[in-house]
């Protein structure tokens, strides 16, 4: 097995573990990105608009998947879900997300 499947298996095995335990997965693309496709049953909550609906998050009680298109707004998300006490993981692209479900 080489470093880079260690690592995106080792992602995979995180997000599906998470999937298993009732986690709820937050798409933060904009609007737009949303409406051309998501996660069913997803919550949408724009990176930009987080730091202000945080307490919207805090209220869901489950473990976090963030998302987002490539996996970068979806890693600054978990980051600072993390900091305000939430337990998310970065779960990348929504389209692999969904793929793994």
């Amino acid at each position: 097995m080489g470093f880079l499947s260690f690592i995106f298996g080792a992602k995979k095995r995180q997000v599906e573990e998470y999937i298993n335990n009732g986690a709820v997965i937050l798409d933060v693309r904009t609007q737009r990105e949303w409406d051309k496709g998501h996660v069913e049953n997803s919550v949408h909550i724009p990176l930009d608009e987080l730091n202000n609906r945080v307490n919207e998050v805090k209220a869901l009680n489950k473990p976090i998947i963030a998302c987002c298109e490539s996996g970068v707004r979806s890693a600054k998300a978990a980051k600072f879900l993390n900091l305000h006490n939430i337990n998310a993981i970065n779960g990348g692209g929504w389209a692999s997300v969904k793929n793994k479900l």
